[in-house]
């Protein structure tokens, strides 16, 4: 999957293909966040607090680390 770079204290880059969300973290650390759609994939990349927009995520979503 294809990732942009973000501002952001925590992240690196952020990427959205199919319904999955991937975040690179800034200790090397990637995650899956499953099911969410584009719509709020735009959302949270407009989001003035990357941070805060994932911790969201977290909530609404189920995710996994792939690396």
């Amino acid at each position: 999957m294809q990732r942009s770079f973000v501002t952001s204290s925590r992240i690196i880059s952020v990427g959205w293909e199919g319904g999955i969300l991937e975040v690179e973290f800034r200790d090397g650390a990637v995650y899956h966040y499953y099911d969410v759609s584009h719509d709020e994939y735009t959302s949270f990349m407009g989001s003035s607090s990357l941070g805060s927009a994932l911790s969201r995520l977290d909530k609404a979503h189920k995710y996994r680390r792939i690396s």
